[in-house]
């Protein structure tokens, strides 16, 4: 279904990456255009079909017709992960702002005002959710293995590819951009997986793109059919790659390759305790 916004009336695009998600994409939808309504944004919503195979496109579009809301669903042949399906929604957006939130509304939509706000007051480009700062209401911890392994993975990428210790939660799936900023950025990804965030972030510092957080109220998604065992060497062989790559676009430029520097921008924020 296509969006019958217009591109220079579009505020904010919302993308919904979406794998198998047919029993509750009408629940994303609904809430995305909830929000633009109440919030009175002319907005667009692009739900990105990762390559399901239980219908989830299809569920979308007819959410949208019931709500006569703007949405435009792009349905991807293969499933190639997430990082794909954000990115094909960022280059397909239109909008001033562009956000992306993980499909079963984990975060509460009216949460983006926050990210809002910093860009809309030029404190930055790009505005992460977190949950890990003051201010964040988490409604349901993860298990204590998830704990673990996200610890792990936090110390990894500072030690590894020099993800500076004032970003203090580069997973969350609730995240705003500047719609010209967004578009740079995923047009030069190249990650298909989970770890795209990482890059985003990387590239963003490499360009002097300044990078905020704000407090999320987060409930754990209790649907989430992310396994720890099948993710883990994916993730290693992405960051990998990753890092393979930023090195030679820095042998490329000249540039010398950047490891501990502090995000450009960063709100100070009371972290929580690693």
């Amino acid at each position: 279904m296509e969006s019958p916004v217009s591109p220079a009336a579009v505020d904010l695009s919302i993308i919904i990456p979406a794998f198998e998600e047919s029993h509750k994409i009408h629940h994303d939808v609904e809430a995305a255009w909830r929000f633009l309504q109440q919030q009175r944004l002319a907005g667009e919503i692009l739900v990105v079909d990762d390559g399901s195979s239980d219908g989830t496109g299809r569920a979308a579009e007819e959410a949208a017709i019931a709500l006569g809301a703007p949405v435009h669903v792009i349905r991807c042949q293969t499933n190639r992960g997430k990082g794909h399906a954000v990115r094909t929604g960022v280059l397909h957006s239109q909008g001033r702002y562009v956000m992306f939130a993980d499909a079963g509304t984990c975060v509460p939509y009216d949460n983006a005002l926050r990210g809002l706000a910093l860009l809309r007051e030029g404190r930055c480009e790009v505005a992460n959710g977190s949950r890990r700062i003051d201010g964040c209401q988490i409604d349901q911890q993860q298990s204590p293995i998830r704990r673990f392994c996200s610890k792990s993975f936090r110390r990894l990428i500072r030690a590894f590819l020099g993800v500076p210790r004032e970003l203090t939660d580069t997973q969350c799936g609730f995240k705003l951009y500047r719609g010209d900023v967004a578009r740079e950025l995923y047009a030069l990804s190249r990650t298909d997986g989970f770890t795209f965030d990482v890059e985003i972030i990387l590239l963003a510092r490499r360009r002097g793109y300044r990078i905020c957080e704000f407090p999320v109220d987060w409930t754990r998604d209790c649907d989430s059919r992310i396994s720890l065992h099948k993710t883990s060497l994916p993730v290693a062989r992405e960051l990998l790659q990753i890092r393979r790559r930023l090195r030679q676009s820095d042998v490329q430029s000249g540039r010398a390759p950047q490891s501990r520097a502090t995000a450009s921008g960063q709100v100070p924020q009371q972290r929580m305790s690693d």
